[in-house]
């Protein structure tokens, strides 16, 4: 199979996809509708929503000796599991917290304020919660922060724009696996390698929220030290963010009750539920792998699930930038510019930023939600937008973001819309 342009499931498939997810083609008061900003949360797995108000209505204590406690214990350590099944992480500690943001201050303090070094390197591309935490303890504790540049041809950082900035005095390398507003990936697998040969005993932290429901993290090849996702982001609830620390990080000193082990992360008492919903999300994705795979390995049935997840988010983006014979493409339509545009999509996630000339960013969205689809404006004046924007030399764009439970038809029903606003604003 020619997989370039990627391979959409078939019909059957794809409705049996959607229907293990909540308000896919339509909101809660029931109309229709196209979601396409999963890049800023994602659609709901119903097992997974189920699970957590199944497993967060119990009101035992899983630090006790009971029957219920020890089910929680129980869910807490698969859970436990199922997030080294995600990242194929061996060893490490696993911790949860109230928020993916929360866990990269967390791993970031830790490092910064323990691992000798006159300087940090991060990328312009982060998210705030990587950059702002490598900003504040990059200038409480003295040192350097040095920030690599994008590549507004790409859409990503260049390696050798992020290496070129490791020396032997480098405390902490933090980099982003994909942008949130371009979809590139960044080659993590490279920039591990290539850091570590200028200083083998160097600590990354990769932040992983946005790339995890769209490809494939394998810590066997990328082995970096602290990693984390965002459930939310990942077909699972808010209010959880789920992270992974290597064994030498781990006993760095952090926040934790003097009591507990050296590689103990969580503070206070754990919500199971969180630990349960990531055991719903490689459920769901390992029952998607199996319809292709007859392994009866967990991380070969949840790589074989991402592996389809890609194909047909790939086979998505290339519809909506070429269209097909009977549906005009982003990449065609008057009026309508794709920013950051690259041609292998293989580099890319499901996540695109255009314009609509003679319409404010903004004012686009309203136009789309008007006609029953949800984007998003990614604009100079956003805390979460600005430095990323500045370093493409953009002013703002619309961003748009489908998921995998979206069909080719919902990618349709999108460019229909987009050719209509464009349209009606050509003599704006």
């Amino acid at each position: 199979m020619n997989t370039d342009q990627g391979a959409l499931f078939p019909d059957a498939l794809m409705q049996e996809i959607k229907s293990r997810f909540h308000y896919v083609d339509h909101d809660m008061n029931g109309r229709q509708r196209l979601f396409f900003d999963n890049a800023g949360g994602s659609f709901r797995l119903k097992a997974a929503v189920e699970q957590m108000g199944r497993i967060d209505a119990l009101p035992d204590c899983p630090e006790r000796i009971h029957e219920l406690a020890i089910f929680l214990q129980r869910v807490q350590a698969q859970g436990t599991d199922e997030l080294r099944t995600i990242l194929n992480a061996k060893g490490g500690s696993v911790y949860a917290s109230l928020t993916a943001s929360g866990g990269m201050f967390d791993m970031v303090r830790a490092v910064a304020e323990n691992v000798p070094g006159t300087n940090m390197v991060t990328t312009v591309l982060e998210h705030p919660s990587s950059f702002d935490a490598m900003s504040l303890y990059a200038e409480r504790l003295g040192k350097t922060l040095r920030v690599a540049q994008s590549n507004p041809v790409t859409g990503g950082v260049d390696v050798e724009e992020i290496v070129g900035l490791v020396d032997q005095d480098t405390a902490l390398l933090s980099v982003i696996y994909a942008s949130n507003i371009s979809g590139a990936k960044l080659d993590i697998e490279q920039i591990v390698k290539r850091a570590r040969a200028i200083k083998p005993d160097l600590y990354i932290i990769v932040d992983a929220v946005q790339h995890a429901p769209h490809g494939l993290i394998d810590l066997q090849k990328t082995p970096v030290d602290g990693i984390n996702i965002a459930p939310y982001k990942f077909f699972g609830c808010r209010g959880s963010g789920m992270s992974w620390v290597s064994d030498r990080a781990s006993v760095l000193p952090h926040h934790k009750l003097a009591g507990k082990k050296k590689d103990f992360w969580d503070l206070g008492s754990a919500a199971p539920w969180q630990f349960a919903v990531i055991t719903e999300i490689v459920n769901y994705v390992c029952w998607l792998g199996g319809q292709s795979s007859q392994s009866e390995d967990r991380r070969e049935l949840f790589a074989s699930g991402i592996h389809r997840i890609e194909l047909h988010e790939r086979a998505l983006l290339a519809r909506l930038l070429d269209g097909d014979d009977n549906t005009t493409g982003l990449r065609r339509m008057d009026n309508v510019r794709v920013f950051l545009d690259y041609e292998d999509l293989s580099k890319r996630d499901l996540i695109l930023a255009i314009g609509i000339d003679n319409l404010e960013h903004a004012q686009a969205v309203r136009e789309y939600e008007k006609r029953g689809v949800i984007v998003y404006e990614r604009v100079a004046t956003s805390l979460y937008s600005k430095r990323m924007l500045q370093s493409f030399g953009l002013e703002g764009a619309i961003r748009v973001s489908p998921l995998h439970c979206n069909s080719a038809a919902d990618i349709d029903r999108f460019l229909q819309v987009t050719r209509e606003i464009s349209e009606a604003f050509a003599t704006a």
